[in-house]
């Protein structure tokens, strides 16, 4: 997120790996709306591993530490695991839907610009354009901009997911169960390793 005066807010990257119940995507906003922390994105979808859902979660850094995040996250039962990808070696992406006023005369110089941007026209009328874009959110805030002259009548995004480049993985693997259930134990909760879900490699 970019400031007023140009200047940019830090932020963490967390993914939270969450079993997949009703109600686990309420209790996370209500902990972090209880706790003041500001959530910049919140994109939620399944993992590789049956019941086991993946929040990625993008925080104002200077509404929470991130150490505070992670403790806090930890205290809810459907949490499994959580990674700080904020100083990884990371692939993040996001997905934006942008439709943009037009006409006759200047719908190629729109053309033009979702080229450079490798956007999608994915819709067209007489009046507007409709572009898909993905990509890391400087490269999507970037086309907005580029787009902001002509007239931008809806814009839709995604929120950012991440993974780690290389073999790293953020899942729940077979060596981790017992490691995990003491973080859980120090938070409180009773856990057994024999009761966290996990995936082999």
């Amino acid at each position: 997120m970019t400031t007023g005066n140009g200047t940019r807010q830090a932020q963490h990257t967390v993914v939270a790996i969450v079993e997949d119940k009703p109600g686990v995507l309420q209790r996370v906003a209500g902990l972090f709306r209880r706790r003041g922390f500001n959530i910049e994105s919140l994109a939620v979808g399944p993992t590789e591993v049956e019941g086991l859902s993946r929040m990625t979660i993008i925080v104002d850094g200077a509404s929470a530490p991130v150490e505070q995040v992670e403790k806090q996250l930890y205290k809810l039962i459907d949490v499994v695991k959580v990674s700080d990808l904020t100083h990884e070696d990371a692939i993040t992406r996001e997905l934006a839907l942008l439709k943009v006023r037009c006409n006759n005369v200047n719908r190629h110089e729109l053309l033009d610009i979702a080229g450079v941007f490798r956007a999608d026209v994915v819709d067209m009328a007489t009046n507007s354009l409709t572009l898909q874009v993905v990509g890391d959110e400087d490269k999507i805030n970037g086309l907005i901009t580029m787009c902001q002259p002509y007239g931008v009548r809806e814009l839709s995004r995604t929120g950012t997911i991440a993974m780690t480049r290389g073999a790293k993985t953020t899942t729940v693997h077979e060596s981790e169960p017992e490691a995990i259930a003491r973080v859980h134990q120090s938070q409180g909760r009773r856990v057994e390793s024999k009761e966290l879900p996990f995936s082999s490699d």
